[in-house]
Protein backbone atom coordinates (compact mmCIF):
# COMPACT_ATOMS: atom_id res chain seq x y z
CA UNK A 1 0.00 0.00 0.00
CA UNK A 2 1.43 3.39 -0.70
CA UNK A 3 1.62 5.88 1.60
CA UNK A 4 2.69 9.55 1.13
CA UNK A 5 2.81 12.23 4.77
CA UNK A 6 0.33 14.74 4.48
CA UNK A 7 -0.37 18.38 5.53
CA UNK A 8 2.91 19.24 6.01
CA UNK A 9 4.19 22.57 6.92
CA UNK A 10 4.49 25.04 3.78
CA UNK A 11 7.75 24.49 1.69
CA UNK A 12 8.16 20.88 3.34
CA UNK A 13 8.61 18.24 0.58
CA UNK A 14 6.79 15.45 2.11
CA UNK A 15 8.10 11.82 2.14
CA UNK A 16 7.13 8.62 0.92
CA UNK A 17 6.71 5.38 3.64
CA UNK A 18 9.06 2.96 1.73
CA UNK A 19 9.26 0.73 4.96
CA UNK A 20 13.55 1.98 4.62
CA UNK A 21 12.31 4.79 7.88
CA UNK A 22 9.51 5.33 9.73
CA UNK A 23 7.67 8.61 9.67
CA UNK A 24 5.32 10.46 11.74
CA UNK A 25 2.01 11.84 9.78
CA UNK A 26 0.64 8.31 8.23
CA UNK A 27 -1.37 7.14 10.90
CA UNK A 28 -1.26 3.76 9.28
CA UNK A 29 2.56 3.83 10.42
CA UNK A 30 1.51 5.39 13.88
CA UNK A 31 2.67 1.73 15.55
CA UNK A 32 6.20 1.87 14.45
CA UNK A 33 6.95 5.90 14.96
CA UNK A 34 5.64 5.86 18.86
CA UNK A 35 7.58 2.80 19.27
CA UNK A 36 10.73 4.69 17.34
CA UNK A 37 9.91 7.89 19.26
CA UNK A 38 9.66 6.21 22.65
CA UNK A 39 13.21 5.06 22.97
CA UNK A 40 14.05 8.85 21.36
CA UNK A 41 12.49 10.76 24.42
CA UNK A 42 13.92 8.02 27.08
CA UNK A 43 17.26 9.02 25.23
CA UNK A 44 16.94 12.73 25.26
CA UNK A 45 16.08 12.72 28.99
CA UNK A 46 19.56 11.73 29.44
CA UNK A 47 21.52 14.13 27.11
CA UNK A 48 21.05 17.59 28.95
CA UNK A 49 23.06 20.06 27.18
CA UNK A 50 25.72 17.90 25.12
CA UNK A 51 26.57 18.04 21.78
CA UNK A 52 24.58 15.05 19.91
CA UNK A 53 24.77 13.06 16.69
CA UNK A 54 21.67 11.40 15.64
CA UNK A 55 23.42 9.30 12.41
CA UNK A 56 21.13 8.25 10.31
CA UNK A 57 18.24 10.02 11.26
CA UNK A 58 15.72 10.05 8.48
CA UNK A 59 12.55 11.87 8.40
CA UNK A 60 14.45 14.08 11.63
CA UNK A 61 11.79 13.58 14.29
CA UNK A 62 13.88 11.78 16.18
CA UNK A 63 16.94 14.56 16.12
CA UNK A 64 14.11 17.32 16.86
CA UNK A 65 13.44 15.57 19.86
CA UNK A 66 17.26 15.25 20.79
CA UNK A 67 17.07 18.52 20.27
CA UNK A 68 14.77 19.78 22.88
CA UNK A 69 17.63 18.52 25.53
CA UNK A 70 21.10 18.76 24.02
CA UNK A 71 22.75 21.75 23.48
CA UNK A 72 23.79 21.29 19.89
CA UNK A 73 22.22 18.23 18.00
CA UNK A 74 23.49 17.27 14.31
CA UNK A 75 21.00 15.19 12.23
CA UNK A 76 22.73 12.90 9.86
CA UNK A 77 21.60 10.75 6.84
CA UNK A 78 22.60 10.05 3.16
CA UNK A 79 19.13 9.81 1.27
CA UNK A 80 18.58 13.27 -0.09
CA UNK A 81 15.04 13.70 -0.10
CA UNK A 82 15.01 13.03 3.81
CA UNK A 83 17.79 15.48 4.13
CA UNK A 84 15.84 17.85 2.54
CA UNK A 85 12.91 17.16 4.36
CA UNK A 86 14.75 17.39 7.49
CA UNK A 87 16.51 20.58 7.34
CA UNK A 88 13.07 22.39 6.16
CA UNK A 89 10.71 20.93 9.08
CA UNK A 90 12.71 21.10 11.79
CA UNK A 91 14.43 24.37 12.53
CA UNK A 92 15.23 25.12 16.03
CA UNK A 93 18.22 26.49 17.36
CA UNK A 94 21.40 23.93 18.25
CA UNK A 95 19.62 21.73 15.39
CA UNK A 96 21.06 21.13 12.07
CA UNK A 97 20.85 18.33 9.69
CA UNK A 98 23.89 17.07 7.50
CA UNK A 99 23.97 14.68 4.51
CA UNK A 100 26.30 11.88 4.46
CA UNK A 101 27.01 8.59 5.19
CA UNK A 102 27.27 7.30 8.91
CA UNK A 103 30.29 5.54 7.66
CA UNK A 104 32.27 8.55 7.05
CA UNK A 105 31.09 9.97 10.30
CA UNK A 106 34.30 11.47 12.42
CA UNK A 107 32.89 13.60 15.19
CA UNK A 108 33.64 14.39 17.90
CA UNK A 109 30.97 14.56 20.04
CA UNK A 110 29.44 13.98 23.47
CA UNK A 111 27.20 10.91 22.16
CA UNK A 112 25.81 9.39 19.20
CA UNK A 113 22.25 8.10 18.68
CA UNK A 114 21.93 5.29 15.85
CA UNK A 115 18.51 3.81 16.34
CA UNK A 116 16.94 0.88 14.78
CA UNK A 117 19.24 0.93 11.00
CA UNK A 118 22.78 -0.92 12.79
CA UNK A 119 20.88 -4.04 10.67
CA UNK A 120 21.07 -2.59 7.58
CA UNK A 121 24.49 -1.74 7.78
CA UNK A 122 27.28 -4.12 5.92
CA UNK A 123 30.36 -3.75 8.04
CA UNK A 124 28.67 -2.79 11.64
CA UNK A 125 31.93 -3.92 13.07
CA UNK A 126 33.73 -1.31 11.82
CA UNK A 127 30.83 1.30 11.94
CA UNK A 128 30.94 0.97 15.72
CA UNK A 129 34.87 1.48 15.60
CA UNK A 130 34.47 4.51 13.89
CA UNK A 131 31.13 5.40 16.56
CA UNK A 132 33.25 4.63 19.84
CA UNK A 133 36.05 6.69 18.51
CA UNK A 134 33.39 10.08 18.23
CA UNK A 135 32.04 9.78 21.47
CA UNK A 136 32.44 8.67 25.06
CA UNK A 137 28.64 6.88 24.83
CA UNK A 138 26.44 6.03 22.02
CA UNK A 139 22.76 4.61 22.11
CA UNK A 140 22.02 2.02 19.55
CA UNK A 141 19.03 0.27 18.90
CA UNK A 142 18.03 -3.01 16.38
CA UNK A 143 14.89 -5.35 16.18
CA UNK A 144 14.65 -8.60 18.71
CA UNK A 145 14.64 -11.04 15.57
CA UNK A 146 12.91 -13.28 17.94
CA UNK A 147 9.83 -11.31 17.88
CA UNK A 148 10.05 -9.91 14.82
CA UNK A 149 10.73 -12.55 12.34
CA UNK A 150 8.98 -15.59 12.07
CA UNK A 151 9.88 -18.43 14.62
CA UNK A 152 13.14 -20.48 13.45
CA UNK A 153 13.78 -17.89 10.76
CA UNK A 154 17.24 -15.88 10.29
CA UNK A 155 15.55 -12.65 9.71
CA UNK A 156 12.50 -11.14 9.35
CA UNK A 157 10.82 -10.25 4.97
CA UNK A 158 12.07 -6.52 5.94
CA UNK A 159 13.97 -6.28 2.29
CA UNK A 160 16.31 -3.56 4.41
CA UNK A 161 17.45 -5.64 6.83
CA UNK A 162 20.82 -7.69 6.36
CA UNK A 163 20.99 -9.29 9.63
CA UNK A 164 18.53 -9.32 12.48
CA UNK A 165 19.64 -10.30 15.90
CA UNK A 166 19.28 -12.14 19.16
CA UNK A 167 19.98 -10.18 22.44
CA UNK A 168 23.48 -12.66 23.20
CA UNK A 169 24.02 -12.24 19.20
CA UNK A 170 23.82 -8.06 19.81
CA UNK A 171 25.79 -8.61 22.79
CA UNK A 172 28.46 -10.74 20.65
CA UNK A 173 28.32 -7.74 17.63
CA UNK A 174 28.85 -4.94 19.99
CA UNK A 175 31.18 -6.28 22.97
CA UNK A 176 34.33 -6.16 20.96
CA UNK A 177 33.95 -2.52 20.10
CA UNK A 178 33.14 -0.63 23.31
CA UNK A 179 34.65 -0.90 26.87
CA UNK A 180 30.93 -1.77 28.64
CA UNK A 181 27.78 -2.37 26.82
CA UNK A 182 24.61 -2.21 28.42
CA UNK A 183 21.38 -4.01 26.76
CA UNK A 184 17.84 -2.64 27.62
CA UNK A 185 14.51 -4.21 26.26
CA UNK A 186 11.94 -2.52 24.97
CA UNK A 187 7.95 -3.58 25.43
CA UNK A 188 4.40 -3.01 25.16
CA UNK A 189 2.83 -0.55 28.30
CA UNK A 190 -0.59 0.73 28.59
CA UNK A 191 -3.05 -0.15 25.78
CA UNK A 192 -0.71 -2.12 24.21
CA UNK A 193 -0.12 -4.58 27.07
CA UNK A 194 -3.75 -4.67 27.29
CA UNK A 195 -4.34 -5.75 23.26
CA UNK A 196 -1.28 -8.10 23.60
CA UNK A 197 -3.46 -9.97 26.58
CA UNK A 198 -6.93 -9.53 24.88
CA UNK A 199 -5.00 -11.60 21.84
CA UNK A 200 -3.62 -14.48 24.41
CA UNK A 201 -7.57 -14.63 25.02
CA UNK A 202 -8.40 -15.15 22.06
CA UNK A 203 -9.50 -11.45 20.24
CA UNK A 204 -8.24 -12.30 17.11
CA UNK A 205 -10.60 -14.81 16.86
CA UNK A 206 -13.14 -12.50 18.03
CA UNK A 207 -12.85 -8.99 15.65
CA UNK A 208 -13.60 -10.89 12.62
CA UNK A 209 -16.01 -12.85 13.70
CA UNK A 210 -17.95 -9.81 14.85
CA UNK A 211 -16.72 -7.84 11.23
CA UNK A 212 -15.24 -4.89 13.35
CA UNK A 213 -11.59 -5.89 12.56
CA UNK A 214 -10.96 -2.32 9.80
CA UNK A 215 -13.26 -0.22 12.13
CA UNK A 216 -11.44 -1.30 15.36
CA UNK A 217 -7.88 -0.97 14.60
CA UNK A 218 -8.25 2.46 12.16
CA UNK A 219 -9.27 3.69 15.50
CA UNK A 220 -6.76 1.71 17.51
CA UNK A 221 -3.39 2.12 15.64
CA UNK A 222 -3.55 6.47 15.36
CA UNK A 223 -4.76 6.10 19.28
CA UNK A 224 -1.18 4.63 20.18
CA UNK A 225 1.27 6.74 22.24
CA UNK A 226 5.43 6.76 23.15
CA UNK A 227 4.07 5.98 26.88
CA UNK A 228 2.42 2.53 25.28
CA UNK A 229 6.05 1.34 25.35
CA UNK A 230 8.17 0.64 27.98
CA UNK A 231 11.83 0.55 28.37
CA UNK A 232 13.24 -1.74 31.08
CA UNK A 233 16.78 -3.42 32.26
CA UNK A 234 16.63 -7.07 32.30
CA UNK A 235 18.18 -10.06 32.10
CA UNK A 236 19.07 -12.37 28.93
CA UNK A 237 15.82 -14.04 28.94
CA UNK A 238 13.41 -11.49 29.59
CA UNK A 239 15.74 -9.13 27.01
CA UNK A 240 14.59 -12.17 24.46
CA UNK A 241 10.46 -10.98 24.57
CA UNK A 242 11.67 -7.57 24.06
CA UNK A 243 10.40 -5.95 20.94
CA UNK A 244 13.70 -3.95 20.68
CA UNK A 245 16.87 -3.88 22.42
CA UNK A 246 18.58 -0.30 23.00
CA UNK A 247 22.37 -0.70 23.58
CA UNK A 248 24.29 1.86 25.87
CA UNK A 249 27.95 1.69 24.78
CA UNK A 250 30.79 3.39 26.71
CA UNK A 251 33.83 3.78 24.47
Amino acid sequence: MHYVQQDQPAGVPPLELTGERTLPDVPAENYWYRRHLAVYEWIAERLRGLRVADLACGEGYGAAVLAREASDVVGVDANPEAHEHASRRYTRPGLRFERGLVEDFEGPCDAVVFLQTIEHVQEPGALCDRIAAAAPVAYISTPNRLTLAPPGAERSGNPWHLREYTAAEYRELLAPHFARVELLGLHHAGKLRVHELAIRAGWDRVHPALRITKPFYDRFVPAISASDFALRREDEADLDRALDFLAVCHA
